[in-house]
């Protein structure tokens, strides 16, 4: 029996596994697609080997690990990325364990890398003023500045992934007595998410000024076509740069759509509002994932101190015994 090329296996598990078995979402077959890209100029770059003669027998433990050190140290990727490149990885080695039998002791080798722990970091958002400082800062006078106000005010008020609204549909928006988005995110969850009154004017009144745009975009970009990940990164760049004028504390964040999603969570939760309800607000799978938000709110920590009374106890002055010490102490 023929054994099949790399080529041969990366292409069927790209059009054949991914696409059609899993029916895996764009965004993760585009994140699977560029772990492949860097990892076969790697293995170019470290081995001489042309990507279209790669063998499996080129990719065993040993460079792998060599290509996610690679990642860390001369790329700057942070560890969850490099984490992630590993999942897409071992995520093509499954695949062609049932397909490439000879390779098993490769595959096992490969399957065998340890995911590397990461710090546990308390998730970032914008206080109160920081988000209005945000959410005032494009000019509404122009078509671009009332698109980015109502991006910016939908990201906010729905805590939306980016994927969820960056092809966004102008026939999601629900408009009535109770006004509400419908929204298609991570692992293809539908979910409906309320919106305030005034988000809902705002987007009304947007659509309304862009009915002839074609494909029912919500948020179409300068050439009414569908705005990329980059394209909404610059938005959000260009509102932070006018909202730090107003509101210097901007400057010393990293503002991301996904800083966005955070605030929502948190505003939500400082305002009282059901852990529970918050995970269904934000489409998670299940409630511990939401529960970083409590970790990070520090007013929730402060208030269980406050019913838990302090022990009685009295503070003393250190008093050096040595007049050494104390002649030291003194200088």
């Amino acid at each position: 029996m023929t054994r099949p090329s790399f080529s041969v296996l990366m292409q069927a598990f790209f059009s054949e596994h991914l696409a059609n078995h899993k029916r895996a979402s764009p965004e993760t077959i585009c994140s699977y697609r560029d772990t492949f890209r860097l990892l076969l100029n790697f293995v170019q770059e470290k081995q001489r080997t042309m990507p279209s003669d790669v063998a499996v027998t080129d990719l065993d433990a040993p460079v792998i690990l060599s290509f996610l050190d690679h990642l860390e140290a001369a790329r700057r990727n942070s560890i969850r990325s490099r984490n992630l490149r590993l999942a897409a990885i071992r995520s093509f080695f499954r695949y062609i364990a049932l397909r490439d039998p000879d390779s098993l002791p490769i595959i096992a080798r490969v399957l065998a890398i340890p995911v590397k722990r990461a710090d546990h970091r308390l998730v970032s958002y914008l206080t109160r003023p920081e988000i209005d400082a945000l959410l005032a800062a494009p000019d509404r006078a122009h078509w671009l500045g009332r698109r980015d106000h109502a991006l910016l005010l939908t990201f906010y008020n729905t805590g939306a992934r980016l994927s969820e609204l960056k092809e966004l549909k102008r026939s999601a928006a629900v408009f009535g007595a109770t006004a509400s988005l419908h929204l298609h995110g991570k692992g293809r969850k539908d979910r409906q998410v309320p919106l305030w009154p005034n988000t809902a004017r705002i987007l009304r009144d947007w659509f309304s000024e862009n009915v002839d745009v074609s494909g029912d975009l919500a948020f179409p970009n300068a050439r009414k076509g569908a705005l990329s990940s980059d394209g909404v990164a610059y938005i959000l760049n260009r509102a932070v740069t006018r909202a730090i004028l107003h509101c210097p504390s901007l400057s010393s964040k990293r503002v991301t759509p996904h800083v966005l999603r955070h605030t929502t969570a948190m505003h939500l939760l400082q305002s009282g509002v059901d852990i529970a309800v918050i995970a269904l607000w934000l489409g998670h799978e299940t409630i511990e994932t939401t529960h970083i938000y409590v970790e990070a709110d520090l007013v929730i920590k402060e208030k269980a101190l406050g019913k838990l009374a302090s022990p009685k106890t009295k503070s003393s002055r250190f008093k050096p015994s040595d007049r050494l010490i104390s002649f030291l102490s003194s200088l």
